[in-house]
């Protein structure tokens, strides 16, 4: 199994109060704990709202994890080019937007300058290949997604989030965009049969992620999450949502995990 989405809240790194929030520490021990038996590989570490624009604990944590795990990065629009590639020898592998909650500190909102956004994606692609990764309810993906076309790869998190959205969402799908098959206890959607829907447009699009330790979902992840893939997807399919899928979008060789 590939994690495709997990995040590592090391309490030798400051945090930054999100909406008021600061989560309890989850380290890379407590991460290991926690997946023991689940015959994990290899996975994304993802920045998460309360740590702002820091890497420092991306990048600990990856040397930490050591192969075959890779970084997510929230970094602001006008992050060096040099500072890009610093991350890239570090392991990161791609580029996290958040636009569902505010990011850094004072005033600072991702969501207020979609373009900045976009132009950072395009350069990171441009240079290091990287996708664009966005957190955001799906049911503001049709105004956004005329915007966010000139990126050439896309992933959504968390499926989206809304059942009302997964209409827009499949539209992203069928362009290629990519899906985060994580977080099912923060959705209000029936999640098999929104597996079932993506699936059906395109069977690469989906990547599964434990989404430990599920900061502020209302049900935290459970192993069963797993056993409830492989039962909507039927187990070709879910073996390749299950490391394949996020392992190419990544560009990571299964051969060398």
């Amino acid at each position: 199994m590939f994690d495709a989405h997990l995040h590592i809240i090391d309490p030798r790194f400051p945090l930054v109060a999100n909406q008021g929030y600061r989560p309890e520490p989850f380290t890379v021990a407590d991460y290991r704990a926690r997946v023991a038996g689940l015959g994990v590989t290899g996975g994304a570490v993802v920045a998460g709202s309360y740590q702002g624009y820091a890497t420092d604990y991306l990048v600990t944590a990856l040397r930490e994890l050591g192969e075959g795990f890779v970084g997510v990065a929230q970094v602001p629009p006008d992050v060096p080019d040099a500072r890009l590639y610093e991350l890239h020898t570090a392991g990161v592998r791609a580029l996290r937007f958040n636009l569902r909650r505010r990011v850094g500190s004072g005033d600072t909102d991702t969501a207020a300058d979609i373009d900045g956004l976009v132009e950072l994606g395009e350069r990171a692609a441009r240079l290091l290949g990287w996708p664009a990764e966005f957190y955001v309810d799906a049911r503001e993906l049709p105004a956004l997604a005329p915007r966010i076309a000139a990126l050439p790869r896309v992933s959504v998190d968390h499926l989206g989030l809304s059942a009302e959205g997964l209409p827009a969402l499949l539209d992203l799908v069928a362009a290629g965009a990519r899906v985060k098959a994580t977080g099912f206890g923060r959705v209000d959607m029936d999640v098999a049969s929104a597996l079932r829907s993506i699936a059906a447009v395109d069977r690469g699009a989906l990547m599964f992620g434990t989404d430990l330790p599920s900061t502020r979902a209302a049900r935290p992840f459970q192993p069963a999450d797993r056993d409830l893939v492989v039962r909507a997807l039927g187990a070709e399919v879910a073996e390749d949502v299950l490391a394949a899928n996020a392992r190419v979008f990544y560009g990571i060789d299964a051969a060398d995990t």
